[in-house]
């Protein structure tokens, strides 16, 4: 490569310049009123448009779309199965008792449970744990 040969980065057309005097007459092409005739004239963004909508208090948030751990009490568990039933996320989903993005849940010891329930693969306090246990149950993490 010479020195010849070299070539710049930038286009070598040069921008018309509107709205300075000369050739074009007063208005250069820019019309008579309104926001694209003044200098400086820029067409506000969609986004700002959104943005302006959101709350400006803090504090706000969207939904959660993070899986969040799901509480299931003792109580329900007596409710929406039969004795000897193996108890899972799968089947907490199933019956509505959990939110589909639910990954992890706790059962707590919110009343009273008088089935032997098969728990697997869930969360139990320590208190619910002795009901379960209590009504014949067996809990495997």
């Amino acid at each position: 490569m010479q020195l010849h040969q070299l070539q710049g980065r930038k286009p070598t057309d040069k921008k018309t310049r509107v709205g300075r005097g000369g050739k074009r007459g007063t208005y250069s092409g820019r019309g008579v009123k309104g926001q694209r005739s003044r200098a400086g004239a820029r067409i506000r963004p969609e986004i700002r448009d959104f943005i302006k909508k959101l709350p400006k208090m803090r504090g706000y948030a969207f939904p959660g779309t993070q899986p969040g751990t799901g509480i299931v009490s003792v109580a329900l568990l007596e409710k929406h199965f039969e004795t000897g039933q193996n108890v899972s996320v799968e089947k907490l989903r199933k019956k509505g008792l959990v939110d589909r993005r639910t990954t992890t849940v706790k059962i707590l010891a919110d009343g009273e449970l008088t089935k032997a329930l098969k728990i697997t693969g869930l969360g139990v306090s320590t208190s619910a744990a002795e009901k379960i246990k209590k009504a014949g149950g067996t809990i495997h993490e």
